[in-house]
């Protein structure tokens, strides 16, 4: 097991403090941040920001207050507000600080021309799950980003579940399309179980509660079990002949699942790269 992450001297700037980086404050302030070590720029606080800022200590940055250059400077406003964020990330910017993004579709090059005093960013992509803290983010760091920033960026985000780091940024638009869409895809899938369950002749109230317990089931299985590839559960379940075996043989057609959610990823990906181009 790696040593716990080395906190001291660690100085951040969170800009926007919505779902996703309210969710990213409470797991840093989980993991031991200090109040002082942290500044918070968010023009509408909502009540759970201010009461945890009140009891952790951190502070919330009035909008025209000046401030010094933090070593990380964490970007979660919404991507039309990109304009109105770089303004409010810019007092805490220096040449020495990186700037991680969450912003979906907003390039490297769209944060570096907006904060032109940072050279370090790195542009990451969470899901929904990260206000669980069972989050799934892909990240890319540019060159100017050194090892001691990218295991920082790498701490920060993994404050809400597990970061996969890519070589490319253009891959986080395939990763957008298969993890940051991916929680809709499996919502949607138990929507269709459940309508699947009630033209089987189940009372629509069972098939609803039948559906959404067995993906959540299924889901944990594979969180407690992750030395096992899916491919492994799939098939211990799958009894020759039987019941599954009936099921996947139409969702393993040369027009079934697989082919479907290939299409669905392949249009988000595309969607994802018309709105960062």
């Amino acid at each position: 097991m790696s040593a716990p992450f080395d906190w001291s001297g660690v100085s951040i700037a969170l800009i926007g403090a919505g779902n996703m980086g309210l969710a990213m404050l409470e797991g840093w302030a989980a993991q031991g941040l200090a109040g002082d070590q942290v500044v918070v720029a968010e023009p509408n606080p909502s009540q759970r920001l201010r009461d945890l800022c009140a009891v952790r200590g951190f502070r919330l940055a009035e909008g025209d207050s000046a401030d010094e250059p933090r070593q990380a400077v964490v970007l979660a406003v919404k991507p039309q507000l990109l304009e109105a964020g770089a303004a409010s990330a810019a007092p805490f910017v220096s040449a020495g600080s990186m700037v991680v993004s969450i912003l979906a579709g907003k390039r490297i090059a769209d944060i570096a021309a907006r904060l032109p005093a940072a050279k370090a960013v790195v542009r990451a992509m969470p899901n929904t799950p990260a206000a669980i803290g069972r989050g799934m983010t892909g990240a890319f760091a540019n060159e100017a980003t050194s090892e001691a920033q990218r295991v920082l960026a790498h701490v920060l985000l993994s404050a809400v579940g597990q970061v996969e780091w890519v070589e490319s940024e253009a891959l986080i638009d395939a990763v957008t399309a298969v993890s940051g869409s991916g929680p809709a895809y499996v919502f949607y899938l138990v929507e269709c179980l459940a309508a699947a369950g009630v033209e089987a002749g189940l009372p629509a109230d069972l098939a609803a509660r039948l559906a959404r317990a067995t993906v959540e089931g299924a889901g944990e299985l594979l969180h407690q079990q992750q030395d096992t590839a899916a491919e492994t559960l799939r098939q211990r379940v799958t009894s020759p002949g039987g019941t599954t075996a009936a099921a996947l043989d139409v969702l393993m057609a040369s027009d079934g699942l697989a082919q479907l959610l290939a299409r669905a990823v392949a249009a988000a990906k595309s969607r994802a790269g018309e709105l960062s181009g």
